[in-house]
């Protein structure tokens, strides 16, 4: 179960929901993440009252303000090569859905374990799921 946070300046929620479409499609496709596990929290930031703050040449990538944040927070066990595919996958499909530069794409995962989720009502579906199993 992937929880998602996406940041982008001055996007409308068409470009929204078209970052949020790539990034699940991307999840299903590169770690098989199941198509109905989806959770997300998509974020246009105005740019007075809120903004997005980086290095538009940081490592040689040459960003503006089209960049767009995603946080991914999954449990952990994905090898780099398959982290790899959806960090590319993700590119991909931003630049096809939302027209998105894939230059303009910054990915951070963050990963942590069964007990570190509850889906609501208090409980760690996780460990109880893995008990039952």
């Amino acid at each position: 179960m992937p929880f998602v946070r996406i940041d982008a300046l001055r996007a409308g929620s068409d470009r929204l929901d078209a970052l949020g479409r790539a990034v699940h499609d991307a999840l299903v496709q590169t770690i098989a993440i199941p198509p109905g596990d989806l959770f997300q929290v998509l974020t246009s930031h105005d740019g007075a009252t809120g903004t997005l703050r980086y290095d538009p040449g940081f490592l040689g990538v040459h960003r503006d303000d089209d960049l767009v944040f995603v946080g991914i927070t999954m449990r952990s066990g994905r090898t780099a090569e398959r982290k790899q595919a959806l960090y590319r996958r993700i590119a991909e499909l931003a630049q096809e859905y939302a027209g998105t530069e894939p230059r303009n794409v910054f990915v951070s995962v963050t990963e942590n374990e069964s007990a570190d989720w509850s889906f609501g009502d208090g409980v760690a579906h996780y460990l109880q799921y893995v008990q039952n199993v």
